[in-house]
């Protein structure tokens, strides 16, 4: 493999903000990694971390250099591709991202399959809501992102990978409501628990609310949690109803702990979609879009 270890070692302080941590990660001693950094600042003529007990961050010229090293290290990664045996066995860093309903529910077992299938490859995942996951891949650190919802506003290319539905879920032992469906026009006087701001299942809801002639200022929010999974256990302890991904769900329907109610007038559909700088996919960012459509469509 081309590349500029000098500045993949930068790039990772960089990122990590802790030359502990970029050791760690670049399987190198913390010495080696001083060394690398004080070579380059030799070279470039000034500090480029500044550190203070303990801690670290970039100086300006950190943040210039940070700039360019993140064009050069693609520019490797685009030359590695266009050189690549197809026959040789994929390796190396792929940097993934995922929205919290996909990293939680949809992801795992595909990261193992893909994970058994090609071992010499390192995923590095993220996830954070759909806002965080297209910031980390417009700044380019991450490969590629996985996102539930709308676009942002990114110059970022975005491709279907499958789709989803919100459901309206009760705790099975919400003795106060028994009804197995519901009319629009009360859906307001329920007890409701969503996501947080910047969450694509939020975005989503909002939409399909104004659609139907409602708004979430209008529903009787009782609160708002930050996962998918704080949600479920309250509505465990509660008479709280929540919109989320049936994908989230699907297990605790077959346990019998969640039941869903149908909203006469609502149905709530969505795409999951990768998420790219540019639509330009390197080898290994390809190899992965292309396996986990492999795996919906098997699933299907």
């Amino acid at each position: 493999m081309i590349t500029d270890f000098r500045l993949k070692v930068f790039k990772t302080v960089a990122e990590r903000l802790s030359f502990t941590k970029a050791a760690a990660e670049l399987y190198i001693s913390q010495p080696a990694v001083t060394k690398h950094i004080n070579e380059l600042e030799k070279q470039v003529g000034g500090p480029l971390f500044e550190r203070r007990r303990g801690t670290v961050r970039l100086t300006p010229r950190g943040m210039l250099l940070l700039d360019y090293a993140s064009r050069i290290l693609d520019l490797y990664g685009s030359l590695n591709d266009a050189f690549a045996d197809d026959g040789q066995m994929p390796s190396g860093v792929l940097r993934i991202g995922a929205s919290t309903t996909i990293a939680q529910y949809v992801l795992p077992g595909m990261l193992a399959s893909f994970r058994r299938r090609y071992s010499d490859v390192k995923v590095e995942m993220t996830n954070g809501n759909t806002e965080s996951i297209e910031e980390l891949v417009a700044s380019g650190r991450i490969d590629i992102g996985m996102i539930e919802g709308k676009a942002a506003g990114h110059a970022l290319h975005y491709e279907l990978f499958m789709n989803d539905e919100l459901v309206l879920v009760t705790s099975v032992s919400n003795s106060a409501f028994r009804d197995d469906e519901i009319a629009l026009e009360r859906l307001p006087l329920l007890p409701l628990v969503v996501r947080e701001t910047g969450s694509g299942t939020l975005d989503v809801l909002q939409e399909a609310l104004g659609r139907a002639g409602l708004s979430l200022q209008g529903m009787n929010v009782e609160m708002q949690l930050g996962s998918s999974e704080s949600i479920k256990r309250y509505l465990y302890n509660s008479g709280a109803f929540a919109f989320m991904s049936v994908q989230a769900v699907l297990d605790e329907l077959a346990q019998n702990k969640l039941r869903i109610v149908d909203v006469n007038g609502l149905e709530i559909k969505r795409n999951f979609s990768f998420v790219s700088a540019h639509g330009n996919y390197g080898r290994l960012p390809k190899l992965f879009k292309q396996f986990c459509i492999g795996c919906y469509n098997y699933r299907l």
